[in-house]
């Protein structure tokens, strides 16, 4: 798991994951949100399913046209 950090520089924010700089933004409150967001964004792809476990028929079949 990432770990991740936001620093201050000058006026600006700077965002650190496993210290290596990601991101400068201008508030700490925007840089907080987008931290949380990119957690929930890598938690929700890590939860979802792996390609071996996906489906091997689609979800949608097609149907067969009726001649006229």
């Amino acid at each position: 798991m990432t770990s991740y950090s936001l620093i201050k520089v000058g006026n600006d924010y700077v965002v650190l994951a496993d210290q290596q700089c990601i991101l400068k933004v201008a508030s700490r409150r925007r840089a907080a949100q987008l931290i949380s967001e990119a957690l929930g964004l890598l938690n929700a792809h890590a939860a979802g399913e792996s390609p071996a476990e996906t489906q091997a028929e689609p979800s949608l079949r097609r149907e067969t046209p009726k001649a006229p």
